[in-house]
């Protein structure tokens, strides 16, 4: 048969399509991605098997290459896929593509900038928050980074209608569409967002939600700093996360001793009216200090 014309419906069938992004994984855990095409032959060490083997299979079948060898035929998950697919720039990692929309509170129906584009493992991510009735504006400067990008995104997502790629400089400043609305939402995947930061602070609306994504902290410092120099972003935070998995073999239990630690930083921000949060110009120990009192204030009118 035809590929299917949106890849998002047939993933609510149980089998597996002509045109599909598939994974075979072996007993160990490890993948292998193919794309299904009717006639092809999948190659695995010395061995084969027909993609029309695999095509209208049931997703999570147990399937055998020509020399007895035996994998999983799964679709793969968003974050599975994102993990194998090609790439351009450093993709990020699912545990970071999962908070992203959280903290940038991504809704359905929202218009949201992103830059840069990278592989488009974060546009990916957006585009599935937003849902049919959002939009999703996308910047990438390379093109051999915007191409690699709507390959990824095409293959898993079928041809998608509410993306919007351009290829332009988030540096050199952002576009309004020609409706005029501003972006609800807007996320950073650059090596310097403080550059965007002025651009943002235009193209926002207000109660609008900033965040970036940087590895370093003298990045995050520099983000931090173009964040309240704008003087209309506030309730600015910076964190990390670390995701540690466990062996659980019986009575045997214990954390496994590799783990994705240290990826980057998210900074996210909040557009406000202007002046409400000033630039910071007391000493770190004043401001501790000025908390501690307040604290001490907010327990004595509990009492009361």
């Amino acid at each position: 048969g035809k590929p299917v014309g949106s890849l998002l419906e047939c993933r609510t069938m149980s089998q597996l399509q002509n045109g599909e992004r598939v994974h075979l994984v072996d007993k160990k855990g490890r993948q292998y991605a193919l794309t299904l095409k009717a006639g092809d032959i999948y190659h695995f060490s010395g061995e084969t098997i027909p993609h029309d083997e695999l095509i209208g299979k049931p997703d999570g079948t147990v399937v055998t290459l020509s020399k007895g060898k035996r994998f999983l035929a799964l679709r793969p998950t968003f974050g599975e896929y994102v993990l194998k697919m090609p790439r351009g720039a450093q993709v990020l990692y699912p545990k970071d593509l999962s908070l992203i929309p959280m903290w940038a509170d991504v809704y359905p129906g929202a218009r949201v900038f992103e830059a840069g584009t990278g592989s488009g493992a974060l546009t990916m991510a957006l585009l599935r928050a937003v849902g049919p009735t959002g939009l999703v504006v996308t910047y990438e400067a390379r093109d051999d980074f915007a191409r690699t990008a709507l390959t990824n995104i095409e293959r898993y997502m079928g041809p998608v209608s509410t993306l919007m790629p351009c290829r332009k400089n988030a540096y050199e400043g952002i576009d309004v569409l020609e409706d005029g609305r501003l972006f609800d939402r807007l996320v950073l995947d650059l090596p310097e967002p403080w550059q965007v930061v002025p651009h943002a602070a235009k193209v926002l609306r207000s109660g609008g939600i900033y965040l970036s994504f940087v590895p370093t902290i003298p990045q995050v410092m520099q983000t931090v700093d173009a964040l309240e120099r704008t003087s209309v972003f506030g309730m600015i935070e910076t964190f990390e996360t670390l995701l540690r998995t466990w062996s659980i073999q019986g009575r045997s239990v214990r954390p496994d001793h590799r783990m994705v630690a240290h990826s980057g930083f998210l900074t996210v921000a909040r557009k406000v009216e202007e002046g409400w949060w000033s630039r910071p110009s007391k000493t770190v120990e004043a401001e501790a200090a000025g908390e501690q009192d307040d604290e001490a204030h907010e327990g004595e009118d509990a009492e009361a």
